[in-house]
């Protein structure tokens, strides 16, 4: 298993090289969204090279859960309600969502994943 300096340094890399972003600008607490820019685009490209730098397979929606958050069960007038919440954690354990259940605007969604989330991500997918 990895240490969590290498895990670092390897999603940096790969970060950089997908978000043509600055090797300043990569660090843990970096939103993918707001900070460095990513767009939906971007995301099949990271996790393409996720899985091939660590070795590991990631389940489509595992980082991005189009599949709840597109969910009218899960979702109401453009926010996630209680069932959703309880769904995002059970998908996302790696991702602190308290910020975002106080008020679950789908529009801030984005901006929650870190860099530092991913990274607890390949981390437990490489135990």
């Amino acid at each position: 298993m990895p240490s969590k300096e290498d895990v670092f340094d390897a999603v940096k890399n790969i970060l950089i090289e997908a978000l043509a972003c600055d090797d300043d600008e990569v660090t843990m607490e970096a939103t993918m969204v707001g900070d460095l820019g990513a767009e939906s685009i971007d995301f099949l490209d990271i996790v393409f090279n996720l899985e091939q730098e660590f070795s590991i397979s990631i389940d489509r929606g595992e980082l991005f859960p189009e599949d709840i958050l597109n969910n009218e069960e899960y979702v109401v007038d453009g926010s996630v309600n209680e069932a959703g919440i309880t769904a995002l954690q059970a998908r996302m354990p790696f991702i602190d969502l308290s910020g975002f259940a106080d008020n679950p605007r789908i529009q801030d969604f984005g901006n929650l994943l870190t860099v530092g989330d991913i990274c607890s991500f390949v981390a437990s997918k490489s135990e």
